[in-house]
């Protein structure tokens, strides 16, 4: 049986954040997007550390202008939430800046407050 997709709800500024990167970084992350939203998982996103296993994921897209992030959570039975887009910066290592965990988390908590309202 195949799954209904999902539908995606952006939370904060992520879209008008995505729509500012590189058009093929715009294409590869709406392709992992859609992969979520019709259940499964890109090759391109993985769990994002500090959340608790897959219940955050992260798209990572490198271009030849940066590394971009695109933190989504498919947690919920009938939604993906975008809870962050970004450049990254960092020079020293792999690590997510804390200020962007920080902001994940607090966007985590705006798209769990909006699901539990959409339930009733």
């Amino acid at each position: 049986m195949i799954e209904p997709i999902k539908p995606v709800i952006w939370i904060g500024s992520s879209l008008r954040d995505l729509r500012t990167m590189p058009d093929q970084v715009r294409r590869d992350v709406g392709q992992a997007l859609y992969a979520a939203q019709q259940g499964t998982t890109d090759p391109a996103a993985k769990p994002l550390k500090g959340f608790g296993g897959a219940r955050v994921m992260e798209i990572v897209e490198r271009d030849a202008s940066g590394a971009y992030r695109a933190v989504y959570t498919a947690q919920f039975a009938e939604v993906i939430y975008v809870l962050h887009v970004f450049q990254k910066k960092s020079k020293r290592g792999i690590a997510t800046p804390k200020q962007d965990i920080d902001l994940i988390r607090s966007r985590l908590n705006e798209a769990a407050r909006d699901y539990r309202e959409r339930q009733n």
